[in-house]
């Protein structure tokens, strides 16, 4: 039993032992209930990344709430949106209540009987394309994940998390904080991300789970070398794709090879690269133990016990986007190897078709970041009178004297139709709070760049 290992530990100071956690979950549970929050209710939660936002998400679970976390970059107007839609019993969000309002001193509280169908949290989509959609997770699907992922990843006695994710996302909030959890290890908590502090932490750490910007800005400290991560056991990178370029150079840095994986809010992971045997760079893996995957015209279909349950009070969109035979269309193009292992192309809405011909950014992407003086690149598809779209390349430089006619070449090898008939260098590309480039974004931005 973990006793009295810490469960949290935050600039230095343990706060709660694994023996205290259990009443001090059930303090929070005591108060949800006292404000009249019953089994069922949605319990929206807008605050900052603390511990005691983590044992309120707890609470919830133990109280047979619906835990409603929410992105803490949006807006009064968005939050007012979410608020209409997912009905709430209580809110804890600027303008409503705040944790200060609970009166959560440690108790003993009766677990609230919850079956595997019953609903244990609605995660809403990013919406880059419309209004989000609240993906309905059962405890069922959390607990089948938890579970394959603490084997899959070989988690072990005395393994160390260090938690820099936010927990309004699947990566911090189930993947990170339910294996830690479940497996009783420490987690080194840090409410955002700073490379120097993270690179700190290592020397007592075992595990860090990241997006690639993590990666990107670790290797961008000097403080990042062999010894620093000497004891360190796993690195994981998702929510986003993971440069090739990131992968070697963090390999080359810290001996390390960065177990990439995949997964999206209406399934938690659904890939990973395997623990043991060959992390291949520019793949995410194999399914995950109980999870079906197949191809059906270029995009990616899943099956198995961590699939959501459908979108909240969207029964039509859930229809669109399920097959007869329970099968889910994650919206993401991929190749499947004869082994199994999966690698995303990219997203089906960015398919670009010009003059009637289908091209997938990810290949042109790859061509692009190989060229010596790419930071990274961007390919989307922009309005053009003659094809339809025409293919465009956002590139961010690390060498400023990288010029059109240098990537052009570094594109040669590719089909006429899929190099870039324009290229626009920007200081960054716009993410959302993941690290996922906002292509939608892009497009908006250099919409009109063909009229002239």
């Amino acid at each position: 039993m973990a006793g009295d290992r810490p469960v949290f530990v935050e600039g230095g100071e343990s706060r709660l032992s694994y023996g205290e956690l259990d009443r001090a979950v059930g303090g929070y549970a005591a108060a949800l209930a006292r404000l009249g929050a019953a089994p069922g209710d949605r319990i929206l939660v807008q605050m900052d990344k603390s511990v005691e936002s983590a044992l309120l998400y707890l609470a919830c679970l133990r109280a047979g709430l619906v835990y409603v976390p929410l992105n803490t970059a949006y807006t009064s107007a968005e939050l007012a949106w979410f608020i209409e839609d997912a009905e709430p019993k209580l809110s804890f969000a600027p303008g409503h209540l705040h944790l200060g309002d609970l009166d959560s001193a440690p108790a003993a509280f009766e677990t609230v009987a919850r079956g595997p169908d019953d609903l244990a949290a609605i995660l809403y989509t990013s919406g880059t394309t419309g209004r989000s959609k609240g993906a309905m997770l059962s405890h069922g699907n959390l607990l089948s994940n938890a579970l394959v992922l603490k084997d899959y990843w070989h988690w072990r006695d005395g393994d160390v998390l260090i938690h820099a994710l936010p927990i309004y996302h699947v990566h911090g909030l189930f993947v990170a904080l339910h294996g830690a959890l479940l497996n009783g290890s420490t987690m080194l908590w840090h409410k955002s991300f700073d490379a120097d502090a993270v690179i700190a932490d290592l020397a007592r750490a075992t595990i860090l789970m990241g997006v690639p910007t993590f990666y990107t800005r670790l290797l961008a400290s000097p403080r990042l070398t062999r010894e620093a991560a000497a004891g360190m056991r796993l690195f994981v990178s998702g929510s986003a794709p993971l440069l090739e370029a990131t992968f070697a150079d963090f390999e080359a840095r810290t001996g390390h090879r960065i177990l990439e994986r995949y997964g999206m809010t209406e399934a938690g992971m659904i890939c990973s690269n395997p623990y043991e045997g060959e992390r291949v760079p520019g793949t995410v893996g194999f399914p995950l133990p109980g999870v079906e995957a197949r191809i059906r015209d270029d995009v990616l279909e899943i099956r198995g016990p961590n699939l959501f349950k459908g979108y909240w009070r969207q029964p039509e969109r859930t229809a669109q986007e399920m097959r007869a035979d329970g099968f889910f269309i994650t919206g993401d193009i991929a190749t499947m190897a004869p082994d199994g292992r999966v690698a995303i192309v990219g997203r089906a809405k960015d398919l670009i078709i010009a003059g009637g011909l289908n091209i997938y950014p990810k290949e042109i992407e790859l061509a692009l970041d190989a060229v010596p003086g790419v930071a990274e690149s961007a390919v989307i598809g922009l309005p053009h009178a003659d094809l339809g779209e025409a293919v465009v390349a956002v590139v961010v430089r690390s060498d400023p004297a990288l010029d059109q006619a240098t990537l052009l070449a570094g594109v040669a090898d590719l089909a006429r139709f899929k190099q870039p008939r324009r290229i626009v260098f920007v200081e960054a590309l716009p993410r959302n709070a993941m690290g996922k480039v906002q292509k939608a974004a892009l497009r908006d931005t250099h919409a009109r760049l063909f009229e002239s």
